[in-house]
């Protein structure tokens, strides 16, 4: 190294490294009990919301009971709903499925800090949701299986993590750099 790099290196002014340290401050873990009283509210979340996913989609439905096939074209069933239901019937249907994942998007990042992230998100509201479906029209009398069901659920997912999900995530999990480097203090 030359002597004049040198010099133009240590010419840069200060206030340059000064925002990597503030940016590390905002970065800072809760305290612990903070964290773990977030950690206990998203389980209690998460146990609610699991009862409450139960009762929606576990239980037959009057609504679903004409309904004798199942649908796995994408669209199908919202055109449905928007065309010929009415209109109180297509807006409670669309969206309580888009209200039923926001709860994925907003508890995964805060109970499982590997699944954050909006592919993440997606993939495991994704994989649930088909789950759910399966189950609810392989065992529930008047229910089918319904992938617009998957993806509404998927989008509010999404919506929820975006919203909330995230700041919450790195409020109580705190991202780092790599793996390899230590949490900060």
């Amino acid at each position: 190294m030359t002597w004049s790099r040198a010099r133009r290196r240590d010419a840069q002014p200060r206030e340059a490294v000064r925002p990597a340290t503030a940016t590390a401050a905002k970065t800072r873990p809760a305290h612990p009990a903070v964290r773990a009283l977030a950690m206990l509210a998203a389980f209690a979340g998460t146990v609610l919301f699991s009862v409450v996913l139960a009762r929606l989609t576990l239980e037959p439905s009057a609504a679903s009971a004409a309904l004798v096939h199942s649908n796995l074209r994408p669209g199908r069933s919202i055109d449905d709903y928007l065309e010929h239901a009415p209109a109180l019937e297509a807006a409670r249907q669309l969206g309580g499925n888009l209200l039923l994942g926001v709860p994925f998007g907003v508890l995964l990042p805060v109970l499982l800090p590997p699944a954050r992230g909006l592919l993440r998100v997606a993939a495991v509201t994704v994989c649930l949701m088909t789950l759910v479906e399966l189950v609810q029209g392989a065992l529930v009398t008047g229910r089918v299986f319904d992938i617009d069901d998957v993806i509404l659920n998927t989008a509010g997912a999404l919506l929820g993590y975006l919203f909330i999900g995230l700041r919450l995530g790195r409020a109580v999990h705190p991202r780092r750099r790599h793996w390899w480097h230590r949490r900060p203090s």
